[in-house]
């Protein structure tokens, strides 16, 4: 590191914090948002420092932006992103968009077509399966169950394997029997 450099950067860390503040509008051309004294420290050490041996390259600063997400400290937004990214997250069990699925649930056939973003039933639009099975019936199901996508209890996490029972098919397991 150039001495010049060196013997500035130890001028910052011994500056109080008025005289930071003042520092800081010097380099910045405005005024800064808090009193950290640490923080002032570190962006007037980053910019004198960006000055002289350049900033980080624009491809660089891209693709930061492409991995933050918006940030918030003590309350206060940080860094917030212009275009905000929706992130679907699709069941690998939900078959893919324009497969339509049918149910028969007391005297009507339910058809309901997978959006990409989403699924259809009836001409509405809903976020889940869960959603269409619950606006179906009025009471809360798990729409991969209800669908017959899944079975009862299983989960989206890998299933929990049962060793191979000897002899034949469940042996081992008891019922549970009740006297009365």
């Amino acid at each position: 590191m150039d001495d010049t450099i060196s013997a500035q950067l130890d001028e910052i860390r011994a500056m109080g914090a008025d005289t930071l503040r003042r520092r800081y509008r010097e380099v910045f051309g405005g005024e800064a948002q808090t009193t950290d004294k640490s923080y002032l420290r570190r962006r007037i050490a980053w910019q004198m420092q960006a000055a002289v041996a350049g900033d980080i390259s624009e491809s660089a600063r891209r693709r930061a932006f492409e991995i933050a997400d918006d940030v918030e400290l003590n309350g206060r937004v940080l860094f917030k992103r212009t275009k905000r990214q929706k992130r679907t997250r699709m069941d690998r069990r939900v078959p893919a968009p324009g497969t339509e699925l049918t149910r028969v649930y007391g005297n009507r056939t339910i058809v309901v077509k997978i959006l990409k973003n989403g699924f259809e039933c009836e001409g509405k639009h809903y976020n889940s399966l869960s959603a269409v099975a619950g606006a179906v019936t009025g009471t809360r199901w798990n729409g991969l169950v209800f669908f017959g996508l899944a079975k009862r209890g299983e989960t989206a996490k890998r299933k929990r394997r049962r060793p191979p029972s000897k002899g034949k098919p469940g042996a081992g397991r008891q019922k549970a029997s009740h006297a009365a």
